[in-house]
């Protein structure tokens, strides 16, 4: 099923794809639809229909309602085709979603216990996991047509290789993952992924135009540009975390200095934090503090429900910050919307409000107009959800 339509010539191949395409982006369609959308006569859709339905990758849905008139039937992805897996690698954990081939959720398991190094050895172990979770699920791990992985970092996905984590030899990493799981592998930068989750389940609502911010511990970014997810040249786009934004002097983890993720991230909300209780200022972590103990960033997220000062003002510090380099993000590419995801949303209005603060004062009105902020509406489940419906449309051949 990997090979399928990657290697069809000519005109029905493509065709297919883009029916394919179509009811992953807008649902399901009837074959005067389809052949008006595609402006492709109605005995060849009928053909390419009929194919499709015999790969298992369409199915009839019946006669569905219209208002007076002889019903049309309607065909759509085919649910029992297989499941896919997607798999969100987080800095101490995983996050796990497998859907149905229409995209139906069919489970999310969060927080799982796993720490990703750099070696064979460790991903193997990644590969015991999933196939430990199919069968708890009671998923046939045959059914599985394929497995997305994100990982943070540098992901080149035609290549297969991640710069993040490197096992010993030049085999492209989604290779040796499916020696381990006999099945399609694709690897992906997890903002990436997140975006395109959103973009088709979440609340990018298909537009054309989106960029996707991830804010966690770091800061990532995903782009859908004229309906496509982009990439660029080297499969490296959206580094905007790593953008030359501050002459602060702060050293970001990529080794640079000034980078817009020392202002503008989990790792700078953390660090401005300790910083000021270094300088005295209290909290109700000021305890904590005061006794050596180790402070996390959720401790300090927490902190907000208590309506903690310090917490509040670390948060609205990255908002602003955020919110100035989004107003560029918008005066440069001019989309329809703009969607925050991440760990750091649960912030909520600490931090959305700082960021429409910035963008009102810092981007041009005649191009910020059009354009809508929102925080994600896939949450916690975005990276991994993505990471399914990225899986499939690779599969595909659709991206």
């Amino acid at each position: 099923m990997k090979d399928f339509l990657h290697g069809i010539d000519g005109k029905n191949g493509l065709l297919k794809k883009k029916i394919l395409g179509l009811c992953i982006t807008d649902g399901d369609f009837s074959i005067a639809d389809l052949s008006k959308e595609l402006n492709t006569s109605i005995p060849t859709i009928t053909k390419l229909l009929s194919e499709l339905m015999e790969d298992g990758f369409i199915e009839d849905l019946g006669k569905q309602g219209t208002s007076g008139g002889r019903k049309p039937n309607i065909y759509g992805l085919c649910s029992s085709a297989g499941y896919l897996l997607g798999a969100d690698i987080r800095r101490h954990h995983i996050n796990l979603a497998v859907t149905d081939f229409k995209g139906n959720i069919i489970a999310y398991l969060e927080d799982i216990p796993f720490v990703l190094e750099g070696s064979e050895e460790s991903f193997r172990k990644l590969c015991v996991l999933l196939l430990s979770q199919v069968e708890k699920l009671g998923i046939d791990k045959e059914k599985v047509l394929a497995y997305g992985i994100n990982l943070t970092g540098r992901v080149n996905h035609d290549t297969g290789i991640c710069f993040s984590y490197f096992i010993g030899d030049e085999r492209p990493l989604d290779q040796t993952l499916e020696e381990f799981l006999g099945k399609a592998v694709y690897i992906d930068n997890d903002s990436r992924a997140m975006a395109y989750g959103e973009y088709i389940s979440g609340a990018g609502n298909n537009e054309k135009n989106m960029l996707f911010i991830n804010l966690s511990w770091g800061l990532g970014m995903g782009m859908i540009l004229d309906g496509k997810l982009s990439y660029g040249k080297s499969g490296f786009s959206g580094e905007i975390g790593h953008f030359p934004f501050k002459d602060n002097d702060i050293m970001c983890r990529c080794g640079k200095i000034g980078c817009l993720e020392t202002v503008a991230s989990g790792f700078a909300i953390h660090r401005f934090f300790m910083e000021k209780l270094k300088e005295g200022r209290t909290s109700i972590l000021r305890g904590k503090f005061d006794k050596g103990e180790e402070i996390s960033l959720d401790e300090i997220i927490d902190a907000l429900e208590d309506e903690d000062m310090l917490a509040i003002e670390a948060i609205e510090s990255t908002g602003h910050e955020l919110g100035r380099a989004i107003a560029g993000l918008i005066n440069i590419f001019n989309p329809e919307l703009v969607v925050i995801g991440g760990r750091l949303t649960v912030a909520k209005d600490y931090l959305m409000l700082p960021i429409m603060s910035a963008i009102n004062k810092y981007s041009l009105i005649v191009v910020s107009k059009d354009t809508s902020i929102k925080f994600s509406k896939l949450g916690t489940k975005g990276g991994a959800l993505g990471a399914c419906m990225l899986s499939r449309s690779k599969l595909l051949g659709l991206v």
